[in-house]
């Protein structure tokens, strides 16, 4: 592509043709401040505060959305730009509920950060302020429009990232809002509950359902024993929250953050990973020898379910019946453990820290309660935990790495990857190869699988098979894997999707970073570095090799994909509405 040159500030910058000033301008290490603007997901110029003046042009323009072309000749910080962002801010906090200080987004919200560095006044333009309400009508997330700045984040993560496209701006003038067609409650559509909406909002517009009172009560009982686990992807968001770099992995720390705020047991969704694998590989290979329907698609991603539900009802059978490791952790915790305790189940309490927000809705699907109730008790994100920490004045930064209990905290590099799009495929490769041949696999990293693409394919030669596989995140994505497989045009055995680009490293339950981090650093590579890296330096990578896994079988299972594991650790799913 052609080169132009540009100055920015009288600043030469040379950039591709076809560049924006906002990018042209970071090139030349100047930071020009955006709200409704997200790379490649929503770029409308519609918020106004990325405005800039064009030697020659008539009026200032929206630098998100404004090509440079040869010569041109940018300037950001007039007097005339800082005037009008300051008076578009002003407008935007005349509509604003600003009781920032109850906010779950004080001190992490970019319309107080804005506010402040552009010296607005929150008073300056007094009036009448828009009608709002607050949807609540989700176990997961909460909409509060008295907070909404119009910027339309969501509305486009939604339609571009998931294709699920619930939520848009209704009525017009003063009276637009964010909300579903007909005003109907989010509760009442389609809506898959993968929380992207909340980690692309500016504000605390949306935010999930806390269920962190409740835990803390289960606590605080004397007659019940509170179990704790968190999901791989935890790991390494939870230390942001602490002002980490991105992608640090704080397992250690994590573990003595749970038991000081009062955990009986501390244990690791991991371990359900590598349970999942162990069941997902059995049925994968009971499929290729009995007939049965193919290609088979992973389970683990609650939001991808709903929406196979809800938009591919017909093609159910292509699932795995395996529950997701979050429920299959706590079945096992519940039947398993329970008795291993010698305890009533009903007097456990199990709670998982989840990157996702769907987890809670999925605690409450049908069929989630092997030992007579509920498998899960309470699902919290990853800022739900960091919030939990903060409340107690656990100083996190400084604590020791603690380890997890045994033996449902004992897991494998396998369990480990499951936080990334393609570690569920890699983890039930390195099992699947070795079951099928009877040797480890010649390379346990199947490469092929790995990255943060879209969509990814991949072919492997196991014991003189070729199995094809296709490996989707982000639930537009998966409509194009899953309109293939309804036209029998996907020419694979194995297909692995989870809801949110990149995988669980970068689901609607993790640390929320501003729209300047996520439009300049590639976020869920920075988190998905971390965890190879856990996978890489571990004596256990595969979950068949996992003792715990393997005691339990022995012990209480019989075989994988048996009829005992198929009672407590497989599932069904229905047909839903797509309206």
């Amino acid at each position: 592509m052609a080169l132009v040159n540009v100055k920015i500030n009288n600043i030469p910058v040379q950039v591709e043709e076809g560049t924006t000033i906002l990018e042209a301008a970071r090139i030349a290490g100047i930071k020009i401040p955006t709200l409704c603007y997200l790379k490649g997901v929503n770029e409308i110029g519609a918020c106004r505060v990325c405005v800039c003046e064009v030697k020659g042009a008539r009026s200032l323009v929206a630098a998100c959305v404004y090509p440079v072309n040869e010569g041109m000749e940018v300037f950001t910080n007039t007097k005339t730009v800082r005037e009008s962002r300051k008076a578009t801010v002003e407008l935007l906090l005349s509509n604003h509920n600003q009781d920032c200080l109850s906010c779950v987004r004080n001190n992490n919200c970019e319309l107080q950060r804005l506010s402040l560095e552009l010296g607005c006044s929150s008073h300056k333009y007094e009036g009448v302020k828009s009608e709002s309400f607050v949807d609540a009508s989700t176990p997961y997330l909460i909409r509060d429009n008295s907070k909404c700045v119009l910027c339309r984040r969501c509305v486009a993560v939604c339609k571009e990232y998931q294709s699920v496209a619930v939520i848009g701006a209704n009525s017009r003038g003063f009276d637009t809002h964010i909300a579903c067609a007909f005003e109907s409650p989010l509760g009442n559509t389609a809506c898959v509950g993968c929380g992207q909406c909340i980690v692309a909002c500016p504000v605390g517009a949306l935010h999930e359902v806390e269920e962190i009172d409740k835990v803390a009560a289960a606590i605080a009982d004397p007659s019940k024993r509170v179990i704790i686990a968190a999901a791989p992807s935890v790991r390494v968001g939870l230390g942001e929250e602490f002002g980490m770099p991105i992608g640090t992995n704080v397992e250690g720390k994590m573990v003595a953050a749970m038991r000081r705020l009062g955990f009986d047991d501390v244990f690791d969704v991991n371990f359900g990973a590598d349970l999942t694998i162990m069941e997902e590989g059995a049925e994968f290979l009971a499929r290729l020898k009995n007939g049965g329907t193919l290609p088979m698609i992973t389970s683990c991603s609650p939001a991808w379910i709903k929406f196979c539900e809800h938009n591919f009802p017909d093609q159910l059978d292509h699932l795995s019946t395996c529950k997701s490791p979050q429920q299959m952790f706590g079945a096992v915790c519940k039947t398993y453990y329970a008795q291993k305790l010698g305890m009533d189940p009903k007097d456990l309490v199990v709670v998982s820290v989840m990157p996702c927000t769907a987890k809670k809705f999925e605690k409450g699907r049908a069929n989630q309660n092997a030992a007579g109730v509920p498998d899960i008790d309470y699902a919290i994100t990853t800022r739900e935990l960091a919030k939990m920490i903060k409340e107690a004045g656990i100083i996190f930064e400084e604590l020791p790495d603690e380890q997890f209990d045994a033996p449902l905290g004992i897991f494998s590099g396998a369990g480990v990857i499951f936080g990334v799009t393609g570690g569920v495929m890699e983890a039930a490769l390195r099992n699947v190869y070795e079951l099928v041949t009877g040797k480890e696999a010649p390379s346990l990293d199947f490469v092929e699988v790995r990255g943060t693409q879209g969509i990814k394919e991949a072919t492997y030669d196991i014991g003189g098979v070729k199995v094809k596989v296709c490996v989707a995140s982000g639930l537009a994505n998966a409509r194009k894997i899953m309109d293939a497989v309804r036209e029998g045009k996907a020419d694979y055995q194995f297909i692995e999707i989870m809801s949110c680009p990149g995988g669980c490293v970068n689901g609607g339950g993790q640390p929320i970073k501003s729209a300047f981090v996520r439009n300049n650093y590639d976020v869920k590579a920075m988190r998905a570095k971390s965890i190879y890296e856990q996978d890489k330096n571990m004596e256990l990578r595969k979950s068949l090799a996992n003792p715990a896994i393997q005691q339990l079988y022995s012990e209480f299972l019989g075989e994988p994909n048996g009829h005992k594991a198929h009672e407590i650790l497989h599932t069904s799913y229905v047909p839903r509405s797509r309206f």
